[in-house]
């Protein structure tokens, strides 16, 4: 494993308990009846939707990093790959959470494009390293 992707590996270890601090807010939000949670249906929605995306994102993260280094890819793609899958567990969470930040949020805000920014991000650099591993290394 590269030394680049070795502490890439190590910042998303060190940054994956957040997940876990995100689901005990939910469980505190669920149990709080003052917390207008459970009345939003949406906003449950889209704060589980948050959550869990941020989880499988950065477990997602963790394993392609396992690839980057035994592709042909350029050292410039190889940089790219391995930020924009992680950069996509900011960005795809943070559309759900912060498009219906208020409690009594009906729809979503202009917040929510983040998530294709997300999409895209995490799309590119998903067949970025598909296609590096198909290609035969040098």
């Amino acid at each position: 494993m590269s030394n680049e992707s070795r502490r890439m590996a190590g910042l998303l270890l060190i940054i994956l308990p957040t997940v876990l601090y995100g689901g005990i807010s939910l469980l505190l939000l669920l149990t709080d009846p003052g917390s207008g949670y459970a009345e939003n249906p949406l906003r449950q929605d889209l704060f589980r939707a948050g959550h869990a995306h941020a989880g499988v994102l950065l477990v997602l993260s963790l394993i392609t990093l396992r690839y980057v280094d035994e592709t042909s890819l350029s050292d410039g793609w190889k940089r790219f790959v391995r930020s924009s899958i992680p950069t996509s567990a900011i960005f795809l969470p943070a559309a759900f959470f912060f498009s219906v930040i208020s409690p009594n949020a009906t729809k979503p805000n202009a917040f929510i494009y983040l998530a294709y920014v997300g999409a895209v991000l995490l799309a590119i650099g998903l067949v970025a390293l598909g296609g590096g591993l198909l290609k035969k290394k040098k």
